[in-house]
């Protein structure tokens, strides 16, 4: 370990400061601008450390593009119209969501396609990947630099994992904050720091020894979500893996080249995620005023925007790829696979829309 290691950079400051929560400790190995995971070297694909919906088949992305053009239909069909994803990866997905609306000319002439990605070696990605795209992207910081003056259709594809959360433990005596700490060799490590008062108890019950976590982001961007589709009109898909009721459980994980890694065994190198909480996010949605869907896991949402059908014509297209395009198809549906741990939901304005996929 080099002392100007991001691991010998945080063992220093716990040393000095104490130690820091984990919700702290995700983001500076995620977006540590010297050695973070994602401003350094993120790596996605069969290749990398993980693999995203998108890059398993065409299919997501089309389904996800056509979508956003029978949100844009429900929405009164606008000539403007801003098309946003957040964390576009490295820009699969945005680029087969375009092809698939080619099917609908007005619907592209419509768009201002706006990505919102912090990583520049993603940016740099997802350029290359857009390059030739019918409708050229621009980028923005935050939610916040999203204008207003015209619909918004947004689309945030894991993107929830990567808001940490702080997690908190209940004892015998009371309740404790699980923190990274830092041993007397200069290793990391799990400890638990008493919590005086002030504690707000989880509306579920549980026994000593639990775990439960607590994501400020996760909700905060639920909250940016439910003000952006409520002052602008619209709405933004949401699909994670992560819980759509409330529970404990350390859902804490590393991800290096496919393989789970221990957490604190080398900050920024690996990927690091917690499940999303969908209860909290939609519940800050609500509270903007915005309207809110309930969770369908990934398989049922696809399959109810033909998933399905999809994959039957590009096997009659190409017979000979019929087993990889229907191992792609399990991988994304099967409930022992995407289809359960991964949820979709919706927030969206406060109007008679029915969201696509979300009919009851």
């Amino acid at each position: 370990m080099s002392d100007g290691s991001l691991k010998a950079r945080l063992s220093r400051e716990i040393a000095l400061t104490g130690p820091m929560t984990v919700a702290d400790y995700v983001t500076r190995c995620l977006h540590d601008p010297q050695a973070g995971y994602y401003a350094t070297r993120p790596e996605l694909g069969a290749r990398g450390d993980f693999i995203t919906a998108p890059l398993v088949s065409q299919m997501f992305g089309e389904l996800i593009g056509l979508w956003a053009v029978e949100t844009w239909h429900r929405l009164g069909a606008p000539e403007r119209v801003r098309l946003v994803e957040v964390g576009p990866g490295d820009g699969t997905l945005m680029a087969d969501a375009l092809r698939a609306a080619r099917l609908a000319p007005d619907f592209l002439s419509a768009l201002d396609l706006i990505l919102i990605e912090p990583s520049r070696p993603l940016r740099e990605a997802q350029a290359r990947r857009l390059n030739e795209a019918d409708t050229p992207p621009r980028w923005v910081s935050s939610l916040e630099a999203v204008e207003r003056d015209a619909p918004v259709i947004l689309i945030a594809n894991e993107v929830l994992d990567c808001l940490p959360a702080r997690q908190f433990v209940k004892t015998e005596s009371g309740w404790a904050e699980r923190r990274v700490g830092v041993s007397d060799t200069g290793d990391l490590l799990f400890g638990l720091t008493a919590i005086a008062g002030g504690f707000v108890r989880p509306p579920f019950e549980v026994a000593p020894g639990d775990l439960i976590e607590i994501s400020d982001q996760q909700a905060a961007f639920g909250r940016d979500l439910g003000r952006l589709v409520s002052d602008a009109s619209g709405a933004a898909l949401l699909i994670d893996y992560g819980r759509d009721r409330p529970g404990p459980g350390d859902t804490l994980q590393a991800l290096r080249r496919h393989t789970k890694v221990e957490p604190l065994a080398t900050p920024g190198e690996a990927d690091l995620t917690q499940w999303a909480d969908f209860p909290t996010v939609l519940e800050a949605g609500v509270r903007t005023g915005a309207d809110v869907t309930g969770c369908l896991g990934q398989g049922d949402f696809l399959r109810r925007l033909g998933i399905e059908a999809r994959a039957e014509r590009l096997m009659s297209t190409r017979p000979d790829a019929g087993p990889v395009i229907q191992r792609q198809l399990d991988r994304l549906t099967a409930e022992d696979q995407m289809g359960r741990l991964f949820k979709a939901a919706a927030i969206f304005s406060p109007r008679a829309l029915v969201v696509p996929g979300f009919e009851a």
